[in-house]
């Protein structure tokens, strides 16, 4: 391969870990959940910190608290529908469909009768 060749290859793997590694640096997020149904969420912020504030600002009910943080992968949120001030649950796993699972059973345990998942949220970069 010519020294012009050699040069174009180092230039594009350059440029493919710059684009990665910004990829890396926005992969948080975060879920707070407050009384009575109230959550906030957020996604693909620079940092925890940024996550965290930004899931807070997005819980609308009061006395919110971050839950659970978020990076490359998922949260969940289930309420009771019979009482959404009484039973919840929250988790986090790898897939949604897992965090989905195990808030509604988290749900279930603390004495829901009728529990759904209320929100949900993945870090879009994982």
């Amino acid at each position: 391969m010519s020294a012009l060749g050699w040069a174009l290859a180092r230039a594009v793997l350059a440029g493919a870990l710059v684009v990665s590694l910004a990829a890396a640096v926005h992969a948080a997020g975060a879920l707070a959940v407050g009384p009575c149904g109230a959550y906030g969420s957020s996604y693909d912020q620079v940092g925890q910190d940024a996550a965290r504030a930004a899931a807070m600002r997005a819980c609308k009910g009061g006395n919110c608290k971050v839950v659970a943080a978020i990076s490359r992968n998922c949260a969940a949120f289930a309420v009771d529908l019979r009482n959404v001030c009484g039973a919840h649950g929250f988790a986090t796993a790898s897939r949604l469909g897992l965090a989905q699972n195990a808030a509604l059973q988290q749900c279930y345990g603390n004495g829901g009768k009728d529990c759904v998942i209320r929100a949900f949220v993945c870090d879009a970069r994982g």
